[in-house]
């Protein structure tokens, strides 16, 4: 239900402002939402509109800004447990934010208001389903870098399916991003490109993997994969938090149901699969 998912939203803001100068990584902030880090970042942003980065820096300033107006605290001070390692690091963040140094604000005596409204079923809608997921084995190529480079990938599969007569033994494409791009510096970001497999023995040069398979969230879109990151959105942002499901601790996958090499792009079919428990 959506009730739950603002349940674990509001338990992470409270955290935020309690702890400014605590552990607020991703992974410290998905365990107070008790939830797959896999997933913890897509539901935060679809639901606040913003990243927990972000937000987390935003929470900082915030309080910051009340310590500067209402505090007899030195800039030191607030900077430290604004949670910044110098004051020159805080002076440069609050002025970008606020439009001004924090001694600048002090004189002022201003605050703003730190709120955000929560964006539940406010993105649009794509067409979204549960099923049964088989289990499934997959060959392909690791990519290393930015994920919307993926293609370079695929393409590098492709030919080396044609020269070595794989097509045959080859089924629907895939592809599956292991790490969260809030987190992980672009060029270290790892993904996998390939499709599934019925040979035995995994061709020199590529990787095998193992979807094991199980219940699973499934949104269809139909576009250029440009338009991706609005269905995960929508799946993230309206579908999960409504649905009463919990997302299981595994990453999301991509299938192709066609192929930009002889399809337009406003007819490509694309299913983001969410992995579920239960």
């Amino acid at each position: 239900m959506a009730l739950r998912y603002e349940d674990r939203i509001m338990r992470v803001l409270e955290y935020i402002h309690d702890n400014p100068d605590g552990d607020l990584s991703l992974d410290a902030l998905a365990d107070v939402a008790a939830m797959s880090r896999f997933h913890w970042h897509r539901v935060f942003r679809a639901v606040t509109g913003e990243t927990c980065a972000q937000a987390v820096r935003r929470m900082r300033l915030h309080r910051a800004s009340v310590w500067l107006v209402r505090k007899d605290m030195s800039l030191e001070e607030i900077a430290k447990k604004a949670g910044y390692a110098s004051l020159n690091a805080f002076s440069r963040a609050f002025a970008d934010a606020y439009g001004a140094t924090p001694s600048a604000f002090r004189k002022s005596g201003r605050l703003f208001p730190p709120g955000r409204p929560l964006r539940i079923g406010e993105h649009p809608m794509y067409p979204t389903t549960t099923r049964t997921e088989p289990a499934r084995r997959f060959i392909g190529l690791t990519h290393t870098g930015a994920f919307h480079e993926i293609g370079r990938s695929f393409e590098q599969f492709a030919a080396l399916a044609q020269t070595r007569n794989l097509w045959p033994d080859l089924g629907q494409g895939i592809a599956i991003y292991f790490d969260n791009p809030e987190e992980v510096a672009e060029a270290d970001l790892r993904s996998f490109a390939g499709c599934e497999f019925r040979g035995s023995e995994v061709p020199d040069g590529m990787v095998a993997h193992e979807l094991t398979g199980g219940k699973t969230a499934v949104v269809t879109y139909k576009g250029p994969y440009s338009g991706l990151e609005a269905a995960y959105t929508a799946l993230f942002g309206n579908w999960l938090p409504e649905s009463g499901e919990e997302p299981a601790d595994a990453p999301c996958y991509e299938l192709y149901l066609n192929s930009p090499m002889d399809t337009a792009p406003e007819d490509l079919i694309t299913e983001i699969c969410l992995p579920l428990k239960g």
